[in-house]
């Protein structure tokens, strides 16, 4: 089986590799094996070029669309690089008979470890104060400080979104000693213990940290915007490791140039790379990560034997983790 891997570079980086994709597969009369090619990076124009002859292609931010499948005949199996999928036309894929699959809850810790060493960036100051060590030999005092420390314990964590993701930064947030409210679907008495079930205005006014957990859809899109930014707390931090455009970044950056919003982290923006006039990087005490909360090795890794294993399964005739 002809297999193109079309962006493989963000997953493998320097130092994974496909090696699990081209261990054959036991077969009653000879070893079945993925024929593997693999790109770096794919640029929109050459997707389809790349792709011909191809029977199972992988993604995981190169488009595949309706055009793009209509243009390889010999497509069966489209692989997800990711948990989101919206880069495929699943419509169009159903349509043909193309199974589509995606990688579910592979960076989980990961990324709930991200929400956090940011938030504790911040209470702390640990970046501040590791780039103002020169400072501490001309205090008068054993310690040295210029700005304000906070502790967690006591304070009200809010989550919009209680999935696995959500669910594991709930998990840390309790540890903290920290009140934690969710919105969620689930009921309240379904709930884990020390996890209040409460509704979006309620967290929106008392949070004093605000966590993003939830898919990108019409319903959640800019769900952060001028209107709910007014009732949050001035002194609430919100963080966002979800989707970039789960918040309006312009209404953003004003809250934070205006003193209204006490600061704002996120992994992720409604560009990647941003563009250079995006709002949001030239806004005080807005701390940005290049989309790496998922880049861990261990969650990398567990990517990799993710998307084998579904791609296995494909060809064995009982595909797992399927989206079409």
């Amino acid at each position: 089986m002809k297999v193109v891997i079309l962006d493989g570079y963000s997953v493998t980086q320097r130092d994974l590799d496909w090696s699990q994709l081209s261990d054959p597969l036991p077969s009653p009369s000879q070893p079945f094996t993925f024929e593997v090619i693999t790109y770096d990076r794919t640029a929109p124009a050459d997707t389809i070029a790349r792709c011909a002859d191809a029977e199972a292609v992988l993604t995981n931010k190169v488009l595949i669309t309706a055009e793009v499948m209509a243009a390889l005949p010999r497509l069966r199996y489209i692989g997800v690089l990711a948990t989101g999928y919206n880069v495929v036309d699943c419509e169009a894929a159903h349509q043909r008979g193309i199974i589509v699959t995606n990688i579910p809850a592979y960076s989980t810790a990961s990324v709930a470890q991200l929400v956090f060493a940011h938030l504790l960036n911040i209470t702390n100051s640990v970046a501040h104060y590791a780039d103002k060590r020169s400072h501490w030999p001309a205090s008068p005092d054993f310690t040295w400080s210029d700005t304000p420390l906070t502790e967690l314990s006591g304070k009200t964590f809010g989550i919009y979104g209680l999935g696995n993701i959500g669910s594991a930064v709930a998990r840390i947030a309790t540890a903290f000693g920290m009140n934690v409210i969710a919105a969620t679907s689930r009921a309240a008495e379904a709930l884990p213990t020390g996890i209040t079930k409460a509704s979006w205005d309620d967290i929106l006014h008392q949070s004093d940290v605000l966590s993003l957990h939830c898919p990108l859809t019409p319903s959640t899109r800019a769900m952060i915007n001028r209107d709910t930014l007014t009732l949050m707390r001035p002194s609430a931090i919100l963080i966002n490791t979800g989707r970039g455009p789960l918040i309006d970044e312009q209404a953003v950056a004003d809250a934070l140039h205006e003193g209204r919003l006490a600061a704002y982290c996120a992994d992720v923006l409604s560009t990647e790379p941003p563009s250079p006039d995006n709002p949001l990087l030239t806004a005080p005490r807005c701390f940005l990560t290049p989309h790496i909360a998922w880049a861990t090795r261990e969650a990398r890794q567990r990517l990799i034997s993710i998307a084998a294993n579904n791609l296995r399964a494909f060809a064995q005739g009982h595909p797992i983790n399927v989206i079409v």
